[in-house]
């Protein structure tokens, strides 16, 4: 074994970029679309519905859907005594907390506000570090029998805007991050926000209720007695077949190259190499003309404490004639 100590300039940091899918089918597209009848048996059911790929509870969760409404229109009230304290309230106020930072700002979609609209909320496993903008592709079927195509604005915009939850991006008619139009927006506003760095988005609830003729998608949403809105959107992406969106994770790689020179590690150090009792070398071939094999690379800290192991695919021949440039790269 043989130690040298590392220039500076033998470690190199590098940040990349990936991207991948975020449904558990390893898909493009998720096509397939089932409510879990397990879930819908419980409390949570009144708060929002999850949505998995197959009929099959067992199999993961993808995404889910629930509806907040400002006035609690929508869902039935937590106490007869006290009205608009709902399940679509408190799903409201909870997005209006992690979004806006204060119940009393309103939801801008485009340039209209409004108090009532969709959350889909990508299951935390499936996005890693954040969503990629610009993969947000939902097909939306309409009760007037047309079909939407929604996307986020990214490419569109020239600067981000940021909320208290990260970045925000418009949600309008178009595809791969760009509008068909070059607005996307109806007389509602915008079809609602995409929040890539929570894995959130919101589907504005005035835009989708617009006719087909308007552009919208008809929905009709009850804001009044209690009904189960939270159906009225499955509906519409189970009919439309298609949802494609992509996480985005940053990893950090460090390059370490671990150089062999010349005149380094030629000899091995394993103890069948030498004498036991006089220490030579067993071999005189080995004395002129050494040769060592390199299979391993440690890592090692000022306190000889074993940092890394790396292994090489083969072993590497050394002698005095050659020299060794091991790239060594640690991914976290």
């Amino acid at each position: 074994m043989s130690f040298f100590r590392l220039d500076p300039r033998d470690v190199v940091v590098s940040a990349d970029s990936v991207s991948s899918t975020v449904w558990s089918t390893e898909g493009v597209y998720l096509n397939t679309f089932f409510s879990s009848s397990a879930q819908q048996l419980l409390s949570s059911a009144d708060f929002y519905m999850e949505v998995r790929s197959g009929n099959n509870d067992t199999l993961p969760v993808e995404f889910s859907i629930a509806y907040a409404d400002a006035t609690g229109g929508g869902s039935e009230d937590f106490n007869a005594a006290v009205p608009g304290v709902s399940p679509s309230s408190a799903v409201y106020n909870q997005i209006s907390n992690l979004v806006l930072g204060d119940n009393d700002e309103d939801f801008v979609f485009g340039t209209q506000a409004s108090d009532y609209f969709y959350v889909i909320s990508v299951d935390r496993a499936r996005y890693h570090e954040k969503l990629l903008p610009g993969s947000f592709n939902l097909d939306i079927s309409g009760s007037q029998g047309n079909r939407i195509r929604l996307t986020d604005n990214s490419l569109d915009v020239v600067e981000e805007t940021y909320t208290e939850a990260g970045r925000v991006y418009q949600i309008v008619s178009g595809s791969n991050g760009s509008a068909y139009d070059g607005s996307g927006v109806t007389v509602s506003g915008s079809f609602g926000w995409l929040l890539p760095d929570v894995g959130i988005a919101l589907l504005n609830g005035k835009a989708l209720d617009l006719e087909a003729v308007d552009g919208g998608a008809y929905f009709r949403i009850n804001r009044g007695s209690a009904t189960n809105n939270n159906r009225l959107l499955y509906d519409a992406i189970k009919g439309g077949g298609a949802f494609r969106l992509n996480s985005e994770e940053t990893i950090t790689s460090n390059y370490i190259f671990a150089r062999v020179r010349s005149d380094e590690a030629n000899y091995s150090t394993n103890p069948s190499m030498i004498s036991g009792s006089s220490g030579d070398l067993l071999h005189e071939e080995m004395i002129y003309s050494p040769v060592s094999y390199v299979t391993t690379v440690g890592i090692y800290n000022d306190n000889n404490d074993l940092l890394a192991v790396a292994k090489l695919s083969k072993p590497l021949k050394k002698d005095f004639t050659k020299e060794a440039l091991v790239r060594i790269k640690l991914d976290y």
